[in-house]
């Protein structure tokens, strides 16, 4: 399936709501993103977890298979979906608090496998999840749309 052209913009996009991972183990998964990022878990079941992951953002993690068949909920149909692999994701962080997270993984054990410094004047600081996820802790300055955008300063 391709988009061809169209006669008319696209009506406004206004960023990713959410993003979704699917892990082996739950609760493990839970624990590891509750306690490393103080995410508050907003809705979870047997299957899914739900954080509020800053400014308008969700993180989801799946059971592996647990969504493979259509879920139906109050208002519809959840159609089936998931994933294998690891994914990767990145939360935006200010850059002044790099030191502060960098001796946070050092002291939950979480090894950082490695560190960027970007032409844009960002940063990036990549590690692995429980399920071996690359997660990725990027500030302004990775790419040209976020140059000016520091997180602590936004409303």
């Amino acid at each position: 399936m391709t988009a061809g052209p169209s006669p008319r913009p696209a009506p406004k996009i206004h960023g990713v709501l959410e993003t979704c991972l699917y892990v082996d183990d739950l609760e493990e998964s839970c624990r590891f993103y509750e306690n490393l990022f103080g995410f508050p878990r907003m809705e979870s079941d047997d299957g899914f977890c739900a954080f509020d992951a800053g400014r308008h953002t969700v993180l989801i993690l799946f059971l592996r298979g647990a969504t493979r068949k259509p879920v139906v909920v109050s208002g519809g149909v959840i159609p089936p979906h998931d994933g294998n692999g690891p994914m990767h994701l990145a939360f935006a962080i200010s850059a002044a608090d790099v030191a502060a997270w960098e001796e946070r993984l050092l002291r939950a054990g979480v090894a950082l496998e490695s560190r960027i410094h970007w032409r844009g004047g960002g940063q990036s600081l990549y590690f692995r999840d429980p399920d071996y996820h690359l997660v990725e802790l990027a500030t302004p300055g990775l790419w040209p749309n976020d140059q000016h955008s520091d997180p602590q300063e936004m409303p």
